[in-house]
């Protein structure tokens, strides 16, 4: 079913849920997930005839880059371990699994003349065993491991990216599309495009603003012509929907009274979450006007004879518009922002394109690992109103990632955790009774994992993982939010009071 038809179901459904009739529990329509990502938490990195990812290089030859000095070389040994991970997914009654396929995994060298049996015979395995298990697999194409072999090329600044990557989905449509039926293309392009680019995460380059934004132009570019050629020939006979995923914060103004604050709230979510949603989602597609208008103002002030922000052509343009079946939503935080009135800078930053000043409320609990997230439930809520207010109340929203960070040793109660899930699960609900189309939840992560340069500092999982255990067993714990989660789904509610008994973790 396209999105189309999708829409008219559930504009049915909406306008006929007046106040009197809010739900109070999810709706049947609802699905429940978790996810991961393949560097994060498969470990075996140099085994079966994997190739080399640009996280395979940063770790290695960069370790000091990384908080604890620590790498994805064994992880939560998922390569090994996809067993226990069915396991664990079925225990907590999922409805379905997010994870990534490892481009070098399949193709070491990252073009299709170097397919790797392992890596199919893998990810075959773990499909089955999803199916088998009653879960549905939502399978990422891309989530950050670009292979090194076309790093050295130029990666997502190099528009031989775009050729690469749709001929590697075509394979990989080729491959498991007889079973699966989410795919996202991209995950994540804005941190990935802006960390990456800013010397902050691998591939570790130095060009913000430039390498950056050729990035994002790759990526859209690469989206579309993955989702055309699924369009043209799959859909018919696998009968699949794709989505790309994007993260964003909500941005609040500092002070609602203020018009510059506003503007300032405004810029940041066009400039962050627009940058990648406008051109798919909107009606006229394309960058979002005030991001054009900002780079290409501030372009000219530095003497560059164009635009830092690429254009589209008028064929392109049309490829990428529309582009979807779904939105994939990542969200863990919100900011208040007002305008930075940043003088134009010598040489070019996202920072100063952007010009705003973002912080938390001083009132605002902290997590506990990664300090900079602040737990504001009602975050979610306004932004999935902004997204349906702007984008089109038909458009079918998935929140495909959305977590708490606890810090390295943190208990198997980890009580913040429960209640940051409960509290922004019941925004989502809220979100649902406006009238918003948000039809799946997934929490990040399912399980401990390999967080980017945080290492293994950051625990975001449902599950806990000793990755200190000197014998390198890697055996699945559940904490007390796994319990809870899993409550949630059985009952399709949420109970704030419900207390798991931990000796009795329900797995039938």
């Amino acid at each position: 079913m396209h999105h189309a038809q999708h829409a008219l179901i559930y504009t049915c459904i909406f306008s006929c849920l007046s106040s009197a009739q809010r739900l109070t529990r999810f709706p049947p329509y609802f699905n429940f997930g978790a996810a991961t990502s393949a560097y994060q938490i498969e470990g075996a990195w140099n085994v079966s005839g994997k190739g080399v990812s640009i996280w395979d290089t940063a770790v290695h030859d960069t370790p000091q880059r990384i908080a604890d000095g620590s790498s994805g070389d064994d992880a939560a040994q998922s390569y090994y371990r996809w067993e226990e991970d069915i396991a664990i997914i079925r225990q907590m009654r999922l409805n379905f699994y997010r994870f990534s396929l490892s481009w070098t995994r399949l193709f070491p060298q990252g073009t299709l003349n170097s397919l790797n049996p392992d890596g199919v015979r893998y990810y075959d395995q773990l499909i089955n065993g999803l199916l088998a298990a009653g879960i549905e697999p939502m399978v990422t194409i891309f989530h950050w491991d670009v292979p090194q072999r076309l790093q050295d090329m130029g990666g997502w600044t190099n528009d031989l990216i775009v050729d690469y990557y749709t001929e590697y989905a075509n394979r990989v449509f080729q491959l498991f599309g007889d079973r699966v039926r989410l795919w996202v293309t991209i995950n994540e392009p804005g941190q990935y495009c802006q960390f990456g680019y800013d010397n902050l995460n691998a591939p570790f380059i130095n060009s913000s603003a430039l390498g950056t934004y050729q990035c994002g132009h790759n990526v859209l570019r690469a989206h579309g012509r993955a989702y055309r050629l699924y369009d043209n020939y799959y859909r018919s006979s696998q009968n699949g929907r794709l989505g790309i995923v994007c993260d964003t914060t909500w941005y609040e103004p500092s002070d609602n009274s203020s018009q510059f604050d506003r503007e300032a709230a405004d810029r940041a979510l066009q400039f962050l979450f627009g940058w990648f949603i406008n051109p798919i989602y909107s009606p006229e597609g394309d960058y979002p006007a005030a991001m054009r208008a900002r780079v290409d103002y501030v372009s000219q002030q530095q003497g560059f004879p164009e635009s830092r922000l690429p254009s589209f052509t008028p064929e392109e343009l049309l490829m990428i518009r529309g582009a979807y079946d779904f939105m994939g939503v990542n969200h863990y935080s919100t900011f208040l922002a007002r305008p930075d009135n940043q003088a134009i800078a010598r040489f070019p930053s996202l920072n100063n394109d952007v010009d705003i000043q973002q912080f938390v409320d001083p009132s605002w609990e902290l997590t506990e690992g990664q300090t900079y997230f602040a737990v504001v439930p009602w975050g979610i809520r306004r932004l999935l109103n902004w997204i349906a207010d702007t984008y089109g109340r038909d458009i079918e929203i998935f929140i495909t990632e959305n977590g708490y960070d606890g810090f390295r040793n943190e208990s198997l109660q980890d009580s913040r955790r429960v209640n940051y899930l409960n509290s922004y699960l019941r925004e989502v609900l809220n979100a649902i009774n406006d009238g918003v189309r948000v039809t799946a939840y997934t929490f990040w992560a399912l399980m401990d994992n390999f967080e980017w340069v945080n290492g293994y500092n950051s625990r975001f999982g449902l599950y806990r993982i000793d990755y200190d255990d000197p014998t390198g067993n890697r055996t699945r714990i559940p904490k007390r939010s796994a319990m809870v989660y899993q409550n949630i789904i059985v009952t399709r509610q949420i109970n704030e009071s419900f207390v798991p008994d931990e000796f009795a973790f329900d797995s039938a």
